[in-house]
């Protein structure tokens, strides 16, 4: 059945009346960036063979930046600036940045921003002078701003004996990121740039996490900063970081490299060299320590990943399959019931589905299926690929789709390629279209074939599902998602939801909707610079996360153990590598950071060592419970379906679940871009589909895999022999 004219005009009509009683706000218009700079050339590290094993260039800036002056603008070796690009300095409550041109360029300065009356200039590179803010923490647990005139009634409050606990933390801009100094002092250190008589030597590096596509600056707030760590400082620990090392603001992990060896950099010309330097961050701020780590030297000498992943790269792979399998579920395959049992779609998603599991975002199918002019149909469940994943493959993989929020003009949005790939430009070439190439690829991908040759699906449904599944479309194809505000930007209506008008449509002469093929120049450039983390790592690593699987969050248990194969496939072993998973009430990150203390320690006393050496025989493999408790610790406590090993105690009271390209009999270290194919009568041969006889879909099969399947016995395609 499908709805008539008039009833999409009603629905038209109701997104039009609802438009005007609840306007979209627009708290960034007087703020927006009008007009895009070019962009000077700047030096890019080369990338052969591999980025690891290029000579990081010596530092040209004098460090460290004087107080009420600005840090270096171009980055040291990561190439030209991307424009446009948002200044966040007034969020990050350090005032506006600095007027660096007169042509309109960036952001507007004003004389006085609160009155917004006249523009005295415009900021294209978001500057801000470095300089000092000093907090107490009152008797609430709130960190609480001093002004310059309390400090001696602090110092006096000091001298009678009442307890109180002091930080500074410096602020100020470098490769045009926010950056972060912290630390606790006495009260005669206040109004002091570089006393720190409470310093114990030691220096954390923190990480931050995020899906960014670039053009922002960022925001950072001193107290954000002292807040998530604020234990590890009271216990003496220095803190710094920056927003150009939070994934939220950029995934180009050369930029995030270039800027935490800078920041540190400052830090050291300030305080001296640290005993050590441990990092720490959770999603992006875990994958970012994995790459920093495996390709440069002298930032980390320890990690302590939270909801990692290995890189983004990898995770694209099967993040951008969610919407494939959704739009397929909702609009290509609605009629079979299987799929509105939530636990089938398991099968194809490898991901957690839950049913009953309420989606935020439950209403917008019916809308989209009505919009489509189909019957619609209210979700009973949730999937991971959902409640994780909801619009990420619009906000990462489109180009046209551009930010919600309203930063630039809609002439500098028609002008921009908005994408995760974008941020990759210093790294991957352009097509024919001016594009940033991608890496994602599902050319040969047999969706489902684990299920299949587990005859949980049969070969009938495997068939259609690889014939309608389809892929995204090419980049210059592709157009923004039908998206409407009535509510304001706290409650978008996706009309085109999973983006079903992005992916390709059945093709009659083809038989089956076309899949997408990824640029083997680009997968070659990302593993040489060092995009794609590879293993090669010896650093201690205490990788730690929350148990979030029953909660359907992106951050899964499987990626801790893609790490961890990548690390044995690369070193022979993964002993550098400890995992700790928990329930959500508790949080072993202070126990991390105690044990990697003497971890670290003793590769200071025999730098000799290997980090497997080194480890501590106490630190092991564990799972806790909410209280703490530790439920099971030691060797193969985490083995499981990844490694092909026994389930082992900590992999039973804690599932881990696999993804749609392991369920595709992929492999479990997932790095895999695009597979090398055989056809599908070698297939056959070779046993691909264990004991299915195929025979009577063998036709079909070959016209939707006319290119061949996926041979996962072989390297990827795109990875170079010589790494």
């Amino acid at each position: 059945m499908r709805f008539n004219k008039l009833t999409l005009l009603l629905a038209t009509a109701f997104i039009a009346l609802a438009y005007l009683i609840y306007p979209a706000d627009d708290p960034y218009k007087h703020r927006q960036v009008n007009r895009i700079a070019s962009a000077e050339n700047n030096f890019t590290l080369p990338i052969e063979p591999h980025i690891s094993q290029v000579t990081r260039p010596k530092e040209t800036f004098s460090f460290p930046i004087k107080l009420g002056e600005v840090g270096p603008s171009n980055s040291l070796y990561s190439g030209p600036k991307q424009y446009p690009f948002y200044c966040m300095t007034i969020d990050s409550k350090l005032g506006q940045p600095l007027v660096d041109n007169l042509q309109g360029f960036g952001v507007p300065v004003y004389e006085d921003i609160n009155k917004q009356s006249k523009i005295i200039g415009h900021s294209k590179d978001c500057l801000v002078k470095s300089q000092l803010h000093f907090f107490y923490l009152d008797k609430a647990d709130r960190l609480v701003k001093l002004k310059p005139e309390q400090f001696n009634s602090i110092s006096q409050l000091a001298q009678a004996k009442q307890p109180l606990q002091l930080f500074r933390a410096e602020q100020g801009s470098i490769n045009r990121f926010i950056y972060t100094i912290a630390m606790a002092i006495t009260p005669e250190e206040l109004g002091t740039r570089v006393e720190s008589s409470l310093w114990n030597k030691r220096l954390i590096y923190q990480f931050n996490g995020g899906s960014g596509i670039g053009f922002r600056q960022g925001r950072q707030k001193a107290v954000k900063i002292i807040s998530n760590r604020l234990a590890q400082i009271q216990a003496g620990y220095a803190v710094i970081s920056s927003s150009g090392n939070r994934t939220s603001y950029t995934y180009n992990m050369l930029l995030a490299e270039d800027t935490a060896r800078r920041v540190k950099l400052n830090f050291v010309s300030l305080f001296g060299e640290p005993l050590y330097t441990v990092g720490i961050g959770g999603s992006g701020g875990g994958l970012a320590q994995y790459l920093i780590a495996q390709n440069s030297q002298g930032i980390l000498d320890g990690l302590i990943p939270q909801y990692s992943y290995p890189d983004m790269l990898s995770q694209t792979i099967y993040a951008l399959d969610c919407d494939l399998l959704n739009n397929y579920f909702t609009f290509r395959d609605k009629g079979n019931s299987r799929w509105q049992q939530w636990d089938q779609r398991k099968l194809l998603e490898g991901m957690n589905t839950l049913h009953d599991f309420p989606q935020r975002i439950a209403f917008l199918q019916p809308v989209a299926q009505l919009m489509a002019g189909m019957v619609p149909s209210f979700p009973q469940g949730n999937s991971e690929c959902i409640n994780g994943y909801f619009g990420l493959s619009t906000f990462i993989h489109n180009p046209r789709q551009g930010f919600l929020r309203s930063f630039f003009s809609e002439d500098v949005v028609e002008q921009t390629n908005w994408n995760y790939w974008e941020d990759m430009a210093w790294l991957f070439k352009r097509d024919q279209h001016g594009l940033v190439q991608s890496t994602w690829d599902n050319e040969g991908v047999q969706y489902g074939l684990r299920a299949l040759k587990q005859k949980q699906i049969t070969l009938t449904e495997f068939v259609h599902i690889n014939r309608y599944i389809g892929g995204w479309k090419e980049q210059h194809q592709m157009q923004p998602e039908s998206i409407v505000m009535p509510f304001g930007r706290k409650l978008p209506l996706w009309l085109s939801l999973w983006g079903s008008d992005n992916i390709t449509e059945y093709d009659e002469v083809l038989a089956h909707a076309p899949r997408h093929s990824a640029s083997l120049a680009a997968i070659e450039a990302a593993y040489r610079g060092g995009q794609v983390f590879i293993g090669q790592l010896d650093l201690p690593i205490i990788d730690v996360r929350h148990y979030l699987e029953e909660k359907l969050d992106m951050h899964h248990m499987s990626a801790s153990f893609s790490a961890r194969l990548r690390l044995l496939e690369a070193n022979g072993h993964y002993e550098n590598q400890v995992i700790w998973v928990a329930k959500r009430d508790y949080d072993p990150s202070v126990q991390a950071f105690a044990l990697m203390d003497k971890w670290l320690q003793k590769r200071k006393e025999n730098p000799a060592l290997t980090a497997s050496q080194a480890r501590p025989e106490q630190l092991q493999d564990a799972c806790f419970d909410e209280q703490g408790k530790v439920i099971a610790k030691g060797r193969g406590v985490w083995h499981g379906k990844w490694n092909n090993e026994r389930e082992g105690s900590c992999a039973q009271h804690y599932a881990i679940f696999s993804n749609s390209r392991i369920q595709a009999e992929g492999p479990w270290q997932g790095s895999i871009f695009k597979c090398q194919t055989i056809p599908v009568e070698q297939a056959i041969k070779q046993g691909v589909y264990g004991d299915i006889d195929i025979s009577s879909q063998l036709a079909q099969l070959k016209e939707i895999f006319a290119n061949g399947v996926c041979d996962y016995s072989k390297m990827d395609a795109g990875r170079p022999s010589d790494i």
